[in-house]
């Protein structure tokens, strides 16, 4: 049974190296985004606030846990728990914005876009929440469903040794 869970380490790689560097950009962009005119408000750098962490630190970690798991894995069941742990952070970045009036009096957390233009502010949105989720879901479930679709790899057991007879001929010559 056991080998039937298991698979190649490479067939996670890629996407959970990809899924690692958006963890750590869903994680850290409110924090050095304010460096490059690129935040939502506070727009002031390494300022930690509670929609901070429920809506940018809490989704990247699970992105970036699942990530990892992704690339070290060599067990089925550790590598879909790891895509399906950075799905659900993907999911939550996209809706966490949504859903956050449920439990914050009806005020929707995480601040808004801190630019001037139009172009910006959609940018912001795009790049801190939305688009960023639906990527990571993306890519999570590309690697969900590369891993569920292995075939099952058997390893077989060492067959068990019998000691071989043999019959030893000699053969004379006559000179």
């Amino acid at each position: 049974m056991t080998g039937m869970l298991r698979m190649r380490r490479s067939r996670g790689v890629l996407s959970g190296f990809l899924l690692v560097l958006l963890g750590l950009w869903g994680g850290l962009i409110a924090f050095v985004g304010p460096y490059f005119h690129y935040a939502y408000t506070p727009d002031i750098a390494w300022t930690y606030t509670s929609a901070r962490l429920w809506l940018e630190i809490l989704p990247g970690a699970a992105v970036l846990l699942g990530g990892i798991l992704l690339m070290i894995a060599t067990g089925r069941h550790i590598a879909l728990f790891g895509a399906l742990l950075a799905a659900a952070g993907g999911a939550w970045f996209t809706l966490g914005t949504v859903f956050s009036p449920l439990w914050n009096n009806n005020v929707p957390l995480g601040g808004s876009p801190a630019s001037l233009t139009v172009t910006m502010r959609i940018a912001e949105q795009v790049g801190f929440f939305t688009g960023l989720g639906i990527v990571i879901v993306a890519i999570a479930s590309a690697a969900f469903g590369r891993i569920i679709s292995l075939p099952a790899e058997v390893v077989a057991e060492p067959a068990p040794t019998e000691p071989v007879e043999t019959t030893e001929t000699t053969e004379t010559t006559e000179t």
